[in-house]
């Protein structure tokens, strides 16, 4: 078996059976990122020692025969959840050396199960980004075309995955984060319903929008990490007080793809196959759409009309968060100081203009615009109602159809610095995803074909809240009549 391509739930089996040790599987991705990383720029910080200190634990817990479904499996984790005594950065000179003194609730949970943590996995910094262009650290290069952008702002956990550094991979999505770059580089992304996975450890960028979630290569694998990462945290206020589904148990049962699909009606908004949408994505889309009705589902037209205020409204709500939580990196008390300042007024300026980049600096200044005063009502108000608005569409959609099916990303991956100079331009790569974090909702990314450049395109599933189950079930039913996740760039 090629462990480059490994899944996790084959690598759980062989570990399990004890036909690989966890040391020898942890060893091995290491090689693969000494070897592929100075060209990919995936990880930040890997962490070499400590995983194979958790690998011999996770050997030992085996060989006591108490181990989980997890444990062993070597996971990249990005770099901005709180790890204790590991360098977590957020891709930003502002925390280049921070240390963090405790643990994320996601990261401790799955350290719990075994899982090995090999490293730090490059993003754009404080998540702010759809393309990882943005990270101190420089871009991550897209395993399938290193000319091009792996998506972001977790390009640098979807470019890990795809080019067999890790098993799995921990993202974060506050506007399409996770199922963007899983489009692009060719992997699953599973984006939560919000509250479903504990932001606890979690560096904030929009704490309404942000959520945490799994980016494997199978829907098998993302139901088999969430459930080792879902679950209510009381040290989270938003963490929703629900019992976690037994997701791995529902994907299939024993029932075949045809009968999971027979009588499931899925929605097309057709609002997302608009002009803007390439002629490529939207041929692999069309046939996904005749593979789910081959299969016995039945596929409509419906309407989400507020889809084209998406956009504007998350670029008042998300930047207005940033704002008030990027406040805290003042110079003072952790993170990023300039030397030399003349006085303290000195100081905040230079720390935070040195500190941050560009598109973090715009972001900030956006948002300290909209909260203050004389246009908050004007802004920040009118974009809270609209949000309620793109809510209602999806609720109203959800009483004719169990669930939609759109395009994750309007085009395959673009060139490096393409868009890098027009902001607009780059933000409108999130068009098909940003309204789901508007309204709370659980989204699956899943390969559903190629281009004429053989560069991956990604589909969308669209739940109910807390029907992670019913997403995961599709989109299982879909891989096991497809092989576009099964195919590697390296």
């Amino acid at each position: 078996m090629d462990l480059a391509r490994i899944t996790l739930k084959q690598a759980a089996d062989l570990l399990h059976r004890r036909a690989l040790s966890a040391v020898e599987l942890t060893q091995f991705f290491l090689e693969r990122i000494n070897a592929h990383n100075p060209t990919l720029n995936a990880y930040i910080t890997v962490d070499a020692e400590g995983a194979l200190a958790d690998a011999r634990q996770a050997d030992a817990c085996l060989a006591r025969g108490e181990a989980t479904p997890l444990t062993g499996i070597p996971l990249a984790v990005k770099d901005l959840f709180c790890t204790k005594g590991l360098r977590t950065t957020c891709a930003s000179r502002m925390l280049a050396d921070f240390i963090p003194p405790y643990e994320s609730t996601v990261t401790r949970r799955l350290r719990e199960a075994g899982m090995v943590v090999l490293g730090k996995t490059n993003m754009d910094e404080f998540a702010m980004g759809s393309s990882n262009e943005t990270s101190y650290f420089g871009p991550v290069k897209n395993p399938w075309d290193h000319s091009r952008i792996p998506g972001g702002s977790s390009g640098g956990s979807a470019a890990a995955v795809a080019a067999g550094l890790c098993v799995a991979a921990l993202g974060t999505d506050t506007g399409g984060s996770i199922r963007q770059p899983a489009a692009l580089s060719g992997i699953t992304g599973l984006k939560p319903t919000y509250g479903r996975v504990s932001r606890y450890g979690m560096i904030a960028f929009a704490s309404s929008l942000d959520q945490a979630g799994p980016m494997t290569r199978s829907v098998e694998d993302a139901a088999l990490l969430l459930q080792g990462m879902a679950g209510h945290d009381p040290l989270d206020s938003t963490s929703i007080d629900q019992a976690v589904e037994e997701y791995v148990e529902q994907l299939s049962g024993g029932v075949s793809a045809q009968e999971r699909m027979r009588g499931l009606r899925i929605g097309i908004p057709k609002e997302y196959f608009t002009d803007g949408l390439s002629e490529s994505v939207h041929k692999a889309l069309q046939e996904a759409i005749e593979r789910f009705q081959e299969l016995g589902a039945q596929c409509q037209s419906v309407s989400l009309p507020t889809t084209a205020y998406a956009i504007p409204t998350y670029y008042i709500i998300a930047p207005a968060e940033a704002s008030s939580n990027l406040a805290r990196y003042d110079g003072i008390r952790f993170g990023y100081r300039c030397e030399q300042p003349e006085d303290l007024l000195d100081m905040f300026a230079r720390s935070r203009s040195e500190g941050f980049g560009a598109e973090v600096k715009r972001r900030i200044m956006l948002g300290t615009y909209v909260l203050s005063s004389g246009y908050y009502d004007a802004y920040y108000r009118q974009a809270q109602k609209v949000r309620r608005l793109i809510a209602d569409d999806f609720h109203n959609a959800f009483t004719q159809v169990d669930l939609l099916l759109t395009p994750t990303a309007p085009e395959t991956a673009f060139r490096i610095g393409e868009k890098k100079e027009d902001p607009v331009k780059m933000y409108l790569s999130d068009i098909f995803t940003i309204n789901v974090n508007l309204a709370g909702l659980p989204a699956l990314s899943l390969p559903c074909g190629f281009d004429a450049q053989n560069l991956p395109i990604g589909m969308q599933l669209i739940g109910r809240p807390l029907q992670e189950s019913s997403l995961l079930r599709v989109g299982h039913s879909f891989q096991q009549v497809t092989d576009w996740h099964q195919r590697s760039p390296l």
